[in-house]
């Protein structure tokens, strides 16, 4: 584009902005977007200016320029927004997208007798917003990508919590698949606690694994060792009868670790390993 229509561009985004603005709210609202978001005008407002930089400095084709920087992160910042709201990918790819249509009806108005300036005009803008909305929808999915793998991490740590039984006993209660990675969480958060109790015995309970396959006994072999180098003993309880055929099935090696077929089994022994013990009442029947 010409110097001349970068100026005619620069100037319907600056001679027009507060009827742009309302407009492309308009828009937004009638294409179901969230149009009540408070920060939406100001949003508008600074794209607008952004985008009439970018102009000014003759590099429109280019969005990946440093002209555009200011686009670009304001762009990146509404997409993280919009991604931590929940936002469905629609509604933030129509954010640049509805600036079409107030931005055309301007254009026509100002170069209504100037088809082929009209024409070229239209064209760059329309190829500019494009480029710009997949910047935005790029931006989000990356954002979301993050936000998901953020709660993947947090739902594996609230589903392997360490609990501290009795001085120097630690209990570990899995639940669910026993992957490679649930295993690291695993192993992170017994050191952890090793660490910050001085636990001499931890009871990994087993009761919520659906199976347990060659790979499953690894992790627990793994687990077993990195709290034994770490100074603390480990019980696994939970094995129930299908889990120790299958266990012996597979070949894999135990006999190095202590199992147990209940949880409430392996505490005893492991109060037994402490030389403590818990008595029952002698008076509690009595009253």
């Amino acid at each position: 584009m010409t110097q001349t229509g970068n100026q005619t561009l620069a100037s319907v985004l600056s001679d027009n902005e507060a009827q742009l603005v309302t407009d492309w709210i308009g828009v937004l609202a009638a294409s179901g977007n969230s149009a009540a978001d408070a920060r939406l005008k100001d949003q508008c407002e600074h794209l607008l200016r952004g985008l009439r930089g970018a102009v000014l400095s003759g590099q429109v084709r280019n969005i990946k320029g440093s002209e555009w920087t200011d686009v670009r992160q304001q762009l990146t910042e509404f997409s993280y927004s919009r991604a931590k709201q929940g936002a469905m990918p629609r509604e933030t790819a129509m954010f640049v997208f509805s600036l079409k249509q107030p931005l055309f009806l301007r254009l026509r108005s100002l170069l209504a007798e100037r088809p082929a300036d009209l024409a070229e005009q239209t064209g760059v803008v329309s190829s500019v917003l494009d480029e710009l909305g997949l910047f935005t929808m790029e931006v989000y999915q990356k954002s979301r990508e993050e936000v998901i793998a953020r709660q993947q991490q947090e739902m594996l740590e609230l589903s392997t919590p360490v609990v501290q039984l009795w001085d120097s006993i630690l209990a570990l209660p899995v639940i669910g698949t026993l992957d490679s990675e649930r295993t690291q969480v695993v192993m992170e958060n017994l050191l952890q606690k090793i660490v910050e109790t001085g636990a001499s015995i931890a009871i990994v309970d087993i009761t919520g694994v659906p199976t347990v396959d060659t790979l499953v006994a690894q992790h627990l072999l793994k687990t077993v060792a990195a709290a034994r180098l770490m100074g603390a003993d480990c019980i696994i309880s939970g094995i129930r009868p299908q889990i120790a055929q299958t266990i012996v099935h597979l070949g894999v090696d135990l006999e190095d670790v202590v199992t147990k077929a209940t949880l409430a089994d392996a505490f005893s022994l492991a109060l037994r390993k402490c030389g403590a013990a818990i008595k029952a009442d002698a008076d509690a029947g009595a009253r």
